[in-house]
């Protein structure tokens, strides 16, 4: 059976967009709507997607070149639908390590305007070792600062200045500011001098972003089925559900540079999107995050199954609306009726998303989307959010990296793994709670001085590993 490829999606745009990231999320997402701005406004925008780490390959994304077929299966005008297309936005795959001259020449394109990226949370950092002569830079930002530097040498004479809209879809706060900031830093380090750094200031713009679709990715169990359905092999399909939103903070220029609204996307541009995020980041993607160690460990495989399971659903139901939503500003009927939403979006009769696939960065995630909630709630009620924190607990036996004697498949950071293969070389539950609530790299703050936690996160790990997850879930019910 052949396979699919851009002659079978032939459209060719220019390339106006550098993409840093073309996972899942990214395809399933962005370049999703960039297809739609393709097909229903004069966007006329191809992707340059960029390889951002060194870690596993974009063969064969290279292979189709670029090309590749996306499933939206859920409520869509209140009613279940599935429907599929050929996404054919990304023109060029490139790969800085293997060839960082190809990747700095795309600075030297006119047509170039914008910028995505999704690094994780973990891909916006400041590495200090970072250096301009670095074929490439170890980090996201490393890699954009010597990109734009390129580009400002290169156009430094024209007046149009050629800056670009720099729009990250990372899930950290503030996200645009903060990547903007780190890219000024490493123009003080490098010393690029006052004229770059005031180009980067004054002809750039560095946007924050919400994004909100569940995206579960390739469809494994549906493959054979599938692809007898198209009439083509297509190694790169990617599943996502009906619904999705962006929301843009940036300035009044971006409504006419990206015309959504003329083909009816779900797209928020504003003055402030911190509400939006943080109801967000808390409620769904914490969801997300304290179902995770729990559902995998109990013995469940995607989340559907798990909000289905009468003792894992009800955990992490109690979890959003008992412990998170009394952490949130806005009206408790607002709050119940978007966490509602969110878990029925969870429960998608379609989507298969394995819990595997967000457990990417988990300790990242922990610290940027449950945190929050666990000081906030220690702080207004004067007492311990326990699903939040045995969520902890089972996160750190989740990174002993075995379930059932079976290995788990751990990504994240090197760092991250090091930390945790070293502190599970032994089974003292009290030491390695300690390590892990006192390491101040993880959290920003050292957990143990929190009046409680450490000795509950202890016992509910000490329940997890010795009596197992199904009976260590009877203390909530």
């Amino acid at each position: 059976m052949k396979s699919l490829k851009r002659k079978t999606a032939a459209n060719v745009f220019p390339e106006r967009i550098l993409q840093f990231g073309a996972g899942n999320f990214m395809r399933g997402f962005i370049d999703w709507i960039v297809q739609e701005l393709n097909q229903k406004t004069d966007f006329n925008s191809g992707v340059i997607a960029v390889k951002p780490t060194n870690r596993g390959n974009y063969d064969e994304l290279k292979s189709q070149e670029g090309a590749y077929t996306l499933f939206l299966k859920g409520i869509k005008n209140g009613k279940p639908q599935s429907e599929y297309s050929i996404i054919d936005c990304i023109q060029r795959v490139v790969n800085p390590y293997k060839n960082h001259v190809e990747y700095l020449s795309c600075a030297k394109n006119p047509d170039l305007r914008f910028v995505f990226s999704n690094t994780t949370e973990a891909g916006i950092i400041y590495e200090k070792n970072d250096k301009l002569s670095d074929t490439p830079q170890s980090s996201f930002p490393g890699k954009l600062t010597a990109f734009l530097y390129h580009r400002f040498q290169h156009f430094m004479g024209e007046k149009t200045k050629r800056g670009l809209i720099i729009i990250p879809f990372e899930l950290i706060e503030k996200n645009g500011q903060t990547l903007r900031k780190i890219i000024l830093q490493h123009a003080k380090d490098w010393r690029l001098g006052k004229d770059f750094i005031n180009w980067i200031i004054e002809h750039n713009f560095f946007c924050d972003t919400l994004v909100d679709r569940i995206v579960p990715g390739f469809p494994k169990t549906e493959e054979v089925e599938i692809t007898t359905e198209l009439g083509y092999s297509d190694k790169l399909m990617v599943v996502g559900e009906q619904f999705h939103l962006l929301i843009i903070q940036g300035p009044p220029v971006l409504r006419n540079e990206l015309p959504t609204e003329k083909c009816g996307l779900n797209v928020v541009f504003t003055d402030n999107l911190e509400p939006y995020r943080t109801r967000k980041v808390r409620i769904l993607n914490g969801a997300h995050t304290t179902l995770v160690p729990v559902g995998y460990l109990y013995g469940i495989d995607n989340v559907r199954e798990s909000l289905e399971d009468p003792i894992v659903g009800s955990f992490l139901k109690d979890a959003v609306f008992k412990e998170i939503c009394p952490t949130l500003n806005q009206s408790e009927q607002e709050l119940d009726q978007f966490s509602r939403d969110v878990l029925d979006r969870f429960r998608n009769p379609y989507l298969e998303h394995a819990l595997l696939s967000i457990s990417l960065n988990s300790i990242s995630k922990y610290k940027t989307r449950i945190l929050p909630s666990v000081l906030d709630y220690i702080k207004r009620k004067n007492a311990l959010p326990k699903r939040l924190l045995f969520s902890l607990a089972a996160l750190i036996a989740f990174y002993k990296g075995e379930r059932n004697t079976e290995p788990i498949p751990l990504k994240d950071t090197q760092e991250v793994l090091d930390f945790y293969h070293k502190l599970w070389s032994n089974n003292n539950y009290e030491t390695i709670v300690n390590n892990v609530l006192s390491n101040t790299e993880f959290w920003n703050t050292d957990l143990t001085k929190y009046d409680g936690l450490e000795d509950f996160v202890t016992i509910c790990l000490a329940n997890i590993m010795d009596k197992g997850m199904k009976e260590a879930l009877k203390m909530f019910s």
